[in-house]
């Protein structure tokens, strides 16, 4: 069996976590028994096997982390491009954003913040074009609707039809 890391707290049910660093954590209700949680890793050794080869596969893949000054390139790059696609997205859309911020975030490519301010990931610059415009239009939308509800995907597909497939570039 697997080892795991247990972390317990208010929560009802038991759930499973791998971590990018190939740690599978174990998340349980405080009142949750030591048996009850090594049988449920035990009945889900399949899935934890399955989802590390994930994890270590898109570690392979990733190479080494950037060194400092790779980063700083990459952010370089950024301000170059992100400020004209965010200001012709802006207006094409009819939406005004009230800032733009490039930050070494590694998780996600973009947000959009409640006072309307953007916030771009410089990893952002490792994707194609396609792609980094979708991600603009995607935080862009946020100003009118801080969802992902239907409106929201409406709003991107009125002006960027191919929205999907550019999304798959991401990956």
């Amino acid at each position: 069996m697997e080892n795991y890391t247990l972390i317990r707290s208010r929560r009802r049910t038991l759930a499973l976590e791998i971590t990018r660093d190939c740690r599978l954590l174990v998340r349980a209700p405080l009142r949750c028994s030591e048996g009850t949680i090594r049988d449920f890793v035990a009945r889900n050794q399949t899935w934890i096997e399955r989802h590390m080869a994930k994890v270590r596969q898109r570690a392979a893949q990733a190479g080494p982390p950037p060194t400092e000054e790779e980063i700083d390139a990459l952010k370089a790059r950024a301000r170059a491009v992100l400020p004209d696609k965010v200001a012709h997205y802006a207006e094409v859309m009819g939406l005004s954003p009230t800032g733009l911020k490039v930050t070494s975030a590694q998780k996600r490519y973009g947000s959009c913040s409640a006072k309307n301010s953007l916030c771009f990931s410089c990893y952002l610059m490792r994707s194609p074009d396609e792609a980094i415009d979708a991600v603009v239009v995607h935080e862009l939308a946020h100003i009118r609707y801080k969802n992902h509800g239907k409106e929201f995907y409406a709003l991107i597909h009125r002006y960027m039809p191919d929205y999907q497939a550019r999304k798959k570039l991401l990956k």
